[in-house]
């Protein structure tokens, strides 16, 4: 008889032997730059928890609190009987952080671009997505029925052909939407969201961006990519985020103008058939908030320590490609290199994945380090040290 699920193994077989599976390790305590993993103590290096506001006494102790207050959970899917208090105050909070008229959250980031996506786009319509957005977007915009075009990444000129190709039709698009990653997440480099306002205010597009690894790092306090270039939500329309990463929390959101937030609620299916954030993420989340509003110096020292690594594994000859974040790659080429510097920093003291295809291209697997604010000088010099000696070691540099 056929055996209807012999694909699983087959498949994962290959990826093993390719070296594209995922491997992780257990986290055995905080999210901390010294870290317990499996039963060992390591630098971890590869956390998106860049600010350590993960661990923050003043997040715990809200999260404490309100579990005590509100219970463990909110019993029921937000349109219905699961907005509770806090929520309207995360809400309130997240509005003004980002100097918009209105937010609102989700269970998770890409719960954000799989339920909001397809209900801004469909048939007829035209979504213009930048060629390394991130895959929650790729299935966004694969669950509409939007025609799709793809543009060169951060390029603007091939950004500019395509809505001039679509403005010549004889049946232009019915809406225009073009999305970006805001930080890219496997590279570290940012999208020039100015000159892609720029081009959809000339376009009439809308303008949406995921600024997941933005949030919390780049602009004025943390407050985001747009911040960063001093756009508005009249210049980029939907601006979505998350509390996982620099809010060191969980949780995606929607920021922008209040007729955006009330088509969310009412029209995005993630939203209003999943239940309702706990008591203990929104009370933390909205002393993430308040923590970035009065402690600036966070987002500073996860600056600080950016620029120091990655001018010294730049001179040491390691391709960092395009970073301009506290992600910084360092691209080995094929995935056997990358998961052999992985292994190797391992038994060295650090924790670091490898990234492989499909994450990124089969020709530029890489390790993805990430910066985070509470290392210390010891911290990056160690890194430093031992991938040097790793680098050498396997032929990634001389």
């Amino acid at each position: 008889m056929r055996n209807p699920t012999a694909f699983l193994k087959t498949e994962y077989d290959v990826m093993v032997k390719d070296a594209l599976d995922w491997r992780p390790k257990e986290l055995q305590g905080m999210s901390k730059p010294r870290a317990r993993m499996a039963g060992k103590d390591v630098l971890l290096l590869c956390a998106n928890n860049y600010l350590g506001l993960s661990t923050h006494p003043k997040l715990i102790n809200a999260a404490i609190e309100a579990t005590k207050k509100y219970g463990a959970g909110a019993g029921a899917v937000p349109g219905i009987a699961g907005t509770m208090t806090l929520h309207t105050k995360l809400y309130e909070a997240l509005a003004r952080f980002k100097k918009t008229e209105a937010a609102m959250t989700y269970p998770t980031g890409f719960a954000v671009n799989a339920g909001l996506i397809p209900q801004l786009v469909g048939e007829g319509d035209l979504t213009i997505s930048d060629q390394l957005n991130h895959g929650s977007i790729i299935d966004g915009v694969r669950l509409s029925k939007t025609e799709r075009a793809v543009y060169k990444h951060c390029d603007m000129a091939d950004l500019a052909r395509v809505l001039e190709e679509a403005e010549k039709r004889e049946k232009p698009p019915r809406r225009i939407l073009i999305i970006t990653d805001g930080v890219f997440s496997m590279d570290g480099d940012i999208a020039p969201l100015d000159k892609i306002a720029a081009l959809g205010a000339k376009h009439g597009a809308m303008v949406y961006v995921d600024d997941a690894h933005g949030d919390g790092v780049l602009g004025e306090g943390g407050r985001g990519a747009m911040s960063h270039f001093h756009l508005t939500h009249k210049d980029v329309h939907v601006e979505m985020g998350t509390f996982s990463k620099g809010f060191g929390v969980v949780g995606g959101h929607v920021v922008g103008s209040r007729d955006l937030i009330n088509f969310a609620y009412n029209k995005s299916r993630t939203w209003l058939l999943s239940s309702a954030q706990s008591p203990a993420v929104l009370a933390a989340c909205i002393a993430a908030i308040e923590v970035l509003e009065t402690e600036p110096q966070h987002v500073q020292n996860v600056w600080k320590n950016t620029a120091y690594f990655k001018k010294a594994v730049n001179d040491l000859g390691f391709n960092t490609g395009n970073s301009q974040t506290p992600i910084i790659p360092i691209i080995c080429g094929e995935s056997h290199k990358a998961r052999a510097l992985s292994e190797t920093l391992w038994s060295r003291g650090i924790y670091v994945l490898p990234i492989v295809f499909p994450m990124v291209s089969k020709d530029s697997a890489r390790i993805r380090c990430q910066m985070h604010a509470q290392m210390t000088q010891q911290d990056l010099d160690f890194a430093i040290s031992e991938i040097e000696a790793a680098g050498k070691t396997l032929g990634i540099i001389k």
